[in-house]
């Protein structure tokens, strides 16, 4: 195998890596995680994801966890602790929501 031959096999076999890593890391939250976070009294709160660190719901276009395309997407949700998602205040003013906005 020439030199050439094996850079370009190790390039190939990382970046199969990488793509294998970026799918699993957007896939939809187990049952299994859903109801440790509820047991964990946390809430769903729509709006505070940074783009890309939601944990479910990211609208059309989107699978779910980890797809968010925007800082603080309406449609998009993190779990955070119970009580606490209206309190958070977002940088345009707003706040968290219970709700898609």
């Amino acid at each position: 195998m020439s030199a050439k031959s094996a850079v370009n096999s190790l390039i190939l076999a990382s970046a199969l890596t990488t793509a294998l890593a970026t799918i699993a890391a957007a896939a939809p939250l187990s049952k299994a995680e859903g109801e440790a976070a509820m047991a964990a009294k946390k809430e769903k709160c729509f709006g505070v994801a940074l783009k890309g660190q939601n944990d479910c719901a990211a609208g059309p276009g989107t699978t779910c966890q980890g797809t968010s395309t925007v800082d603080f997407q309406g449609n998009a949700w993190k779990f955070v602790r119970g009580g606490t998602c209206t309190s958070i205040q977002l940088p345009n003013g707003g706040h968290g929501s219970l709700k898609p906005v």
